[in-house]
């Protein structure tokens, strides 16, 4: 009979009682049948630096700590699309019903009152961490949610008659970078996107915004209509400024890459990668169905990719006919 396999996790512990914190800390690291890496932080606000340096898989949080309690840590990091996700297991002395629903309010995942039981707070991460894997269904390389979720949402929002934004975003000529420079550095630029997106939804975006990885080069945003703009720009305006950082300094200074183009038999220069962003709404359109959305998107992506550089392709007709790209006017040659 084959051995299960141990389970796994990124665990921050925020507590600012330090004998707590090396408890919990021991009791992590020493579960049998688990292999925890286990980070601590004292207070709030380092708490959440931590998170934004390295993302955990679960948090343990302490509601009463200095500089910022447990309850403003978790909905800052619930509001905000890339950590929404990571479980929220808070630690406190208070039991009463009405701190417990505080912290359910605060969007928390669990609760363990002290003092506790080790035995306890180890099945509680396990459970919380199980329940994570089961429902993210995400993107391995980037922990955003994947296709299942993604459909799931859109699918939610239709069928209860939101009215929504679905932006398409995908990157021009991943493939060559990806050709060029080998797939850990093509990881590694998914990953940045991933983040920018996470950013530009934080900045300019709202409660309830999405953010979603399908595959590959193409990512997922889902917003209120009011919004849709805001993000695009954003999204658009962070891409184009921040992507020079991923080339070599020599290949960003000359403004492209030479690839061998297996398709025409030679080799081709690519210039630095830009971002189309078909936005799909439901404003002024009946959509049904997540199908209609994805033929929307096709058509769209079709516009953009006959641009050079980023743009922004918004659908705004109610006759079901397609708009033109946005676009910066001197950029009117199309790509390659």
């Amino acid at each position: 009979m084959s051995e299960q396999p141990a389970d796994r996790g990124r665990i921050l512990v925020v507590e600012d009682e330090l004998h707590i914190r090396l408890l919990l800390e021991q009791a992590l690291r020493g579960a049998a049948d688990a292999n925890y890496d286990v980070r601590t932080a004292a207070d709030g606000l380092s708490a959440l630096e931590e998170v934004r340096r390295d993302p955990p898989d679960l948090i343990l949080l302490d509601v009463a700590m200095p500089r910022m309690d447990g309850y403003e840590v978790c909905r800052r990091l619930k509001a905000n699309p890339l950590t929404s996700r990571i479980p929220v297991i808070f630690l406190t002395a208070r039991s009463s019903l009405e701190e417990r629903l505080e912290g359910l309010n605060a969007f928390g995942d669990d609760y363990v009152t002290k003092p506790f039981a080790n035995e306890e707070v180890l099945f509680r991460v396990r459970n919380q961490l199980r329940s994570r894997r089961a429902l993210l269904s995400s993107n391995a390389l980037t922990g955003l949610p994947g296709n299942v979720l993604i459909e799931n949402e859109l699918t939610r929002r239709i069928g209860a008659g939101e009215k929504f934004a679905f932006l398409h975003i995908d990157l021009d000529n991943f493939k060559a970078f990806n050709d060029y420079y080998g797939y850990a550095r093509g990881d590694a630029l998914i990953q940045f996107t991933a983040e920018l997106l996470g950013r530009a939804v934080e900045k300019v975006g709202g409660g309830g915004d999405f953010v979603g990885h399908i595959g590959g080069d193409d990512f997922v945003i889902m917003t209120v209509p009011d919004r849709a703009g805001l993000v695009a720009d954003c999204v658009k305006r962070e891409f184009d400024s921040n992507i020079a950082s991923q080339y070599d300094p020599e290949d960003a200074e000359r403004g492209f890459i030479t690839v061998l183009s297996n398709r025409q038999g030679g080799v081709k220069n690519f210039g630095l990668l830009s971002v189309t962003i078909p936005v799909v709404t439901n404003v002024g359109r009946d959509i049904q169905h997540s199908a209609q959305v994805n033929d929307i998107v096709r058509e769209l992506k079709k516009l953009g990719k006959a641009i050079h550089g980023s743009c922004i392709v918004p659908d705004r007709r109610s006759d079901g006919t397609l708009v033109g790209p946005a676009r910066e006017s001197h950029r009117t040659e199309p790509r390659a």
